[in-house]
């Protein structure tokens, strides 16, 4: 299903001070590029469900071995899609040839554009996503509650008489058994790329709305949290 998904990826890089030959280059060039953040990308689940589409601009800059650091979302829409934008971004760690006497203190920005499928998504509609958006930020608070009332919980320190409370959180929400095994799919999806970090978010978030599906995973693959 994730890989079946359409992504439109803008791959352009823009820097301060330096002509085309002397900034840094994917190995295996543009097309190369191309190629790792199609097969990277997991789009993720609350914005394929919604059809939300947007570009992200991700800044970083890249050292005298290729490594990425200081990665930051730059402009987006402020939801999922940013946080999975500065994930593949980090992926391409390590995959830069760095020209001769490259500024290692240049910043670069990547935009990013995703793009839902358009058979299962069809033409977009501008007040339909701007919709859905505003609704990702109003459900924020409403997950914070959820999930710092289930980690107080596992640290013996929530008030289990409001359980009820959060039970009916999650409903609206959505957090039922398919969201939770698509939120699986999605970190497996991240495990098999070498993602061990965004599989053990995606794990954690898991056991965080209290379902247990993801404590095996979390024991075998993830740090004490």
């Amino acid at each position: 299903m994730l890989k079946a998904l359409y992504f439109h990826i803008a791959l352009l890089i823009f820097t301060a001070g330096y002509s085309f030959a002397q900034q840094p280059a994917f190995k295996g060039g543009t097309q190369a590029l191309n190629d790792f953040l199609k097969a990277k990308i997991v789009y993720p689940e609350y914005s394929r469900q919604n059809c939300i589409s947007g570009s992200i601009n991700v800044s970083f800059m890249i050292d005298k071995d290729g490594v990425v650091h200081d990665a930051k979302v730059q402009n987006g829409p402020g939801i999922d899609l940013d946080d999975e934008a500065l994930r593949v971004i980090k992926l391409t760690s390590g995959q830069w040839t760095i020209p001769p006497g490259y500024n290692v203190k240049t910043t670069i920005v990547q935009p990013i554009r995703f793009d839902p499928d358009p058979a299962r998504c069809g033409p977009a509609s501008i007040r339909d996503m701007q919709s859905a958006i505003a609704n990702y930020k109003a459900q924020q608070e409403l997950e914070n509650a959820v999930t710092n009332y289930y980690s107080n919980k596992y640290k013996g320190k929530a008030d289990t008489t409001k359980e009820a409370i959060i039970i009916n959180l999650k409903k609206q929400l959505g957090y039922d058994d398919d969201f939770i095994n698509d939120v699986l799919n999605q970190a497996n999806e991240k495990f098999k790329q070498g993602d061990k970090e965004g599989a053990c978010h995606d794990w954690n978030f898991i056991r965080n709305i209290g379902s247990d599906k993801a404590d095996n995973f979390i024991r075998k693959y993830c740090a004490a949290r």
